[in-house]
This record gives C-alpha cells, structure tokens and sequence, in this order.
C-alpha cells in the first residue's frame, strides 16, 4: 500500500515543468517531490506519438521504482499523447496538466476560448477535445507558439523582441474577443504578464501550472493520499542531461536556489 509520506513525482520533456512544481510546493508545502526533467531528448514536441510514450513509460517507470505515491505529467505533449496509457497501466494516480486547464478556461469564459501551446501539443487538439467534452458548443481559437519556449530560456520575459513576438502569435486571439486563455505549456506562465499586458484584463489567462497542483491535491485528498502536516517534506531533482545547466534554469523558474541535481540517463 502507498504511503502518504511517499513523495509526488513530477515529470517534464525539461525544465518547463518546474512551473508546475513550483506550484505543488506552494499549494502542497508539506508534500515532497521528485521532479524529472528528460533534458537529453526535449524537446517532446516535434516526436511522435509512439516515441512520446515509449518516453513518458521509461520515465514513469524510474520514478515508480523511485516509490513515488502519484504521477503528475508536468507536460502538455506528455499529456496529449501518454496520460491515458499511463493512467492504464499504473495503479496510483496519475494527473496530466491538459483536463485542468480545460475546466478552468470552460468556467471562466462565455463560449470563446484561446489556447496556445507548442506545435505537438496544438496538433494533437488535446485541449480542443477536453474543452468541447465540457461545453461543446464552445468557439476555439488555437496557434502554437513554438518562440515562446526559447525565450523565456533566455530569460528574455520583457525584452522587447518578445514584445514583438506576443502581438504576432496573440493577434489572432485578440480579434476573435476570447473571454480565456489556456497557457498550454509549462513554460507559458512565466509569460503572464506579458501576455495580460498584449490582451488586456479581460482575457481570463488559464495557468495550468496552478490548475494542476489544484487537481493533484483533490485527487491526493480523494484517496488519503495527503502527506502529514510539519513533516520534512524532501525536493529532488533529477535530469537526464546536463544537470548543471539544469540546475540555472531550474533556480530561474524556481525563484530560489536548488540544493544539487541528480543525473539520470533512460533509454
């Protein structure tokens, strides 16, 4: 039987996912995690459906002998292609990030809803089908937004290229009136204000970074599968590749510095 002192594991092509660790920690303070970032094959995006599952098994597969209590997919194309096998197959919960996002984006808007994302997640209309399970009648706009990813690894946030690159990829958004937007990567939130700043306060911007770490705690609180309050919770951090450029980007998204990371090579 799963202990509730057995840690979350957390799951990214890379480093985008540690926006949804980042709001595990705050929503979730005495949960802990190990958080797996696959930085030797990411980008997820531009593979295959087949090779994004064979990678999201692997992985899940090393976190499970890592004891880890559930799963959470901290990453859209993951998400898309993986978290139906994954939730077949493994006996403990597994969260994706891509169902969270879609209640939230129905729940705040009257019918027009936006949703940006890299070219893999886009192409496989994940977020298209969860929406329309919700509120069929729903009108999607949807466009990747493949520059978004490396600017804000360059820690370019609000710089005026990304200015540049924002009204490109939002127009299309602005003229259709969508009442939300879906952030549908993990790197997106980190953009936000950006984001806001081209749309305007009337877009609702769904980040399903926090939308994620919400569905993870009702689903550990489902199960009584919620870790004990002051306990000492322990953050992990495991790469397979490059740890130490990992380890820079993973304290820029983290906000905080991180205590060594762990080199985990799969395949």
């Amino acid at each position: 039987m799963v202990s509730p002192s057995a840690p979350i594991g957390v799951f990214d092509s890379g480093i985008g996912g540690l926006t949804v660790a980042r709001e595990l920690m705050r929503q979730l303070p005495d949960e802990s995690i190990i958080y797996f970032g696959d930085t030797a094959r990411v980008p997820y995006g531009p593979k295959s459906p087949d090779t994004v599952r064979r990678y999201s098994r692997e992985i899940t597969s090393y976190l499970r002998d890592r004891g880890v209590k559930a799963v959470v997919v901290a990453c859209n194309t993951a998400t898309a292609h993986a978290l139906s096998a994954l939730r077949e197959e493994q006996p403990i919960p597994v969260i994706g990030v891509v169902e969270p996002g879609a209640r939230a984006a129905v729940a705040a808007s009257r019918g027009k809803i936006g949703v940006i994302g890299t070219l893999g997640t886009i192409q496989s209309g994940a977020y298209e089908r969860a929406i329309r399970a919700l509120a069929p009648e729903t009108r999607i706009v949807a466009r990747a937004c493949p520059l978004f990813v490396p600017l804000v690894e360059e820690g370019w946030l609000d710089h005026r290229a990304t200015r540049l690159v924002a009204d490109e990829y939002l127009a299309p958004f602005a003229a259709e009136h969508v009442e939300a937007l879906v952030l549908g990567c993990t790197h997106y939130p980190l953009l936000k204000p950006l984001i806001a700043e081209v749309l305007g306060s009337g877009v609702a911007l769904i980040d399903s970074a926090e939308q994620t770490a919400a569905e993870t705690r009702r689903v550990l609180e489902e199960r009584g599968l919620l870790a004990p309050r002051n306990g000492r919770p322990t953050r992990d951090w495991v790469a397979s590749d490059a740890p130490q450029q990992f380890l820079r980007m993973a304290e820029r998204f983290l906000g905080a510095p991180i205590h060594g990371v762990e080199t985990h090579t799969l395949g």
